[in-house]
């Protein structure tokens, strides 16, 4: 980082903040101390504006294999002082999920912007359906996962995704969702909290909890699990 180095104040994004050259205080020691806790899903609950987003993108950047030899981005932090995590840059498929956008609380718009995320997922990796791998009815259960797809073709979208991904690359993906909680609040707010925990308890339990093809997960948010009970089948 420059001496001059300009304070990024908004940005989310690791990429673009390590690309401007922008002020960042070196928080990559979480990967590590992550990485080696080994929980399958790990939740991080702090208050608004703590760097939840930005550090889930950083993780992102670390582990994807979409950014596989772009090292560059961790040059001269913490984590890049360790030839393993130097080898682990760029080598996990990773899908990852922002509820941030979900900002309705009428049940059927929720639902709408979800499917519309989770299909987003999909197009990003349409082009593993290229692979002979894949028989004829496993692509059209791919390119079934639409936004005009049921809901309950959205509870298990991830979770099948992910079973797609272990066989095309040979190694189970690491799952991040950020802001979990933000369309369950807002129902909240709009009086459907009922409807929408049940939707979103099917989702999470088939992507996080009865998912054998996914390797680690982490969900960010600040509502309290054990109180709001949403991963309980």
């Amino acid at each position: 980082m420059k001496r001059n180095a300009v304070v990024g104040i908004g940005i989310q994004s690791f990429e673009k903040i390590r690309e401007r050259e922008a002020f960042y205080i070196d928080k990559t020691g979480f990967i590590r101390e992550w990485w080696e806790d080994a929980a399958d899903v790990t939740l991080i609950m702090r208050p608004r504006r703590f760097g939840k987003t930005l550090n889930l993108d950083m993780l992102n950047c670390f582990f994807s294999n979409r950014y596989a030899n772009r090292g560059d981005l961790f040059e001269g932090l913490s984590i890049w002082e360790e030839e393993k995590y130097r080898e682990l840059q760029g080598t996990y498929p990773v899908i990852f999920l922002s509820f941030a956008q979900i900002k309705s609380g009428k049940t059927e718009e929720i639902k709408a912007v979800l499917k519309g995320i989770i299909s987003g997922c999909y197009d990003n990796y349409a082009y593993i359906m290229d692979s002979d791998i894949f028989l004829k009815n496993e692509k059209e259960r791919f390119f079934a996962v639409k936004p005009s797809m049921s809901d309950v073709t959205a509870f298990s979208a991830i979770n099948t995704l992910c079973g797609y991904l272990e066989r095309y690359y040979g190694k189970k993906p690491i799952v991040l969702l950020d802001e979990y909680d933000t369309p369950m609040q807002e129902a909240w707010l709009s009086g459907n909290w009922e409807e929408a925990v049940a939707f979103f308890r099917s989702f999470f339990n088939a992507t996080f909890k009865t998912n054998p093809a996914m390797y680690r997960a982490v969900i960010t948010g600040i509502t309290r699990i054990s109180k709001e009970a949403v991963f309980s089948a």
